[in-house]
């Protein structure tokens, strides 16, 4: 029997797929749940299980854009899974043979190519000398290319001409995820009015607390890290509760305004950047956010993220910081109205009660989009970030930083 196996849909505002990598090769046997493909969508790359055990027909070639629902490969589910291959039998080693003995060939000289064939007079050649260039490098234009007085005058230093090493070049295709996180970034600067405020972070505090929590952290919750990214999560959701407005979206003439906070988070993952959604982060305790973020960024290393991990978000957080970003002015990822972009930390001399301190300090960065969030809204949204994260014991964890740590 000749099983068809189709392109099944990865959601349902995706038209087609692209085939990345064929992980098996055409003939070979599969068995069923095997992957056997690795199929690009414009939102998460996915694999692709063979539905029944037999040996395949490849109907696709890597890179094809194929149509969800099209047949991309053939199992002959009635045949049978072939024997082991016999070892090959040992070869016989090749005895060497004598050569006859060759008869020496001498190269016929070759003359030098230099740019002038006589030695420069003595005149050309103190000059020469002065510059740091080589005669070589001169035409001459006397008497059978010999270089005189005048050439050496005009003589310019040789800028150099690359010699050795490779100047190679690779063309490839960008894959369907890349092309479309290139088309939406595009259309994220044309079509918004994009402006971004800053403002600093004092990291002391955060510090403090989780230099005194974080082993305890650890041991109580198996293992699960004390990070930055609850902190500034909890902070954002805070902020967003505040200034409702940068938790909306524009859609034409309409505002649509959301009372729960999915806060996408970018994560590098082996396909490029991925933004997976931690789903209503405002109801999440601390050590509820590390584990959701911990989830969802150890599935996009591994390539197990879901177009459903990556759909909707309200909100977006991006940590440049851990490249060791100081600056930067996040793109907004659309249709959403804003991101905040975090960097990284570094000691500081701040003025603190009229005295030079040093502190750990980080600039932050809030993209937005104008035509729906006023720069009273963007300013004052960053400013609760800012107060809540320099004093999360009291507006992130009511007071009781054990309790909300849940140690």
């Amino acid at each position: 029997m000749i099983l068809e196996m189709k392109v099944p849909s990865p959601g349902e505002s995706i038209k087609e797929v692209e085939i990345a990598t064929w992980l098996v090769k055409d003939g070979d046997y599969v068995e069923k749940d095997q992957a056997i493909a690795e199929v690009d969508s414009d939102k998460a790359t996915l694999e692709l299980p063979a539905e029944a055990s037999g040996i395949i027909t490849l109907k696709a070639e890597e890179g094809d854009a194929v149509a969800v629902g099209a047949v991309v490969c053939l199992i002959d589910t009635s045949a049978a899974k072939p024997a082991g291959d016999a070892p090959a039998p040992a070869k016989e080693e090749a005895k060497p043979v004598a050569e006859a003995p060759k008869a020496e060939v001498k190269a016929a000289p070759v003359a030098e190519k230099t740019y002038a064939t006589q030695a420069p007079s003595p005149a050309a050649k103190k000059i020469l000398d002065e510059k740091n260039i080589q005669p070589t490098d001169v035409v001459g234009t006397g008497k059978g290319g010999r270089i005189t007085k005048d050439d050496a005058v005009n003589a310019t230093p040789s800028m150099g001409t690359p010699t050795g090493g490779t100047r190679g070049s690779e063309r490839t295709k960008l894959s369907m995820l890349r092309r479309k996180v290139a088309e939406r970034l595009v259309a994220a600067k044309n079509e918004t009015a994009m402006l971004t405020t800053f403002n600093e972070v004092n990291m002391t505090p955060i510090n403090m607390i989780r230099n005194e929590y974080k082993d305890a952290f650890k041991a109580k919750h198996g293992g699960l890290g004390l990070g930055y990214m609850s902190f500034f999560t909890k902070a954002v959701t805070r902020a967003l509760a505040l200034f409702p407005d940068v938790n909306s979206m524009i859609d034409g003439d309409f505002k649509t305004s959301y009372d729960f906070c999915d806060i996408s988070i970018a994560v590098s993952g082996p396909k490029g950047l991925m933004v997976p959604v931690v789903r209503n982060a405002e109801l999440l305790s601390f050590r509820g956010v590390e584990a959701e973020i911990k989830r969802l960024a150890i599935k996009s290393r591994d390539g197990q993220i879901t177009v459903d991990d990556m759909t909707g978000g309200t909100f977006t957080i991006t940590n440049g910081g851990v490249f060791g970003s100081m600056l930067s002015t996040p793109i907004i990822n659309p249709p959403q109205s804003g991101i905040l972009g975090m960097h990284n930390i570094i000691e500081r001399p701040i003025a603190v009660n009229g005295k030079v301190e040093i502190h750990p300090m980080m600039y932050v960065a809030l993209s937005y989009d104008h035509r729906i969030i006023d720069g009273r809204e963007s300013v004052g949204f960053l400013v609760a970030v800012k107060e809540a994260l320099e004093n999360p014991l009291e507006l992130l964890m009511g007071g009781n930083a054990q309790k909300a740590l849940e140690l």
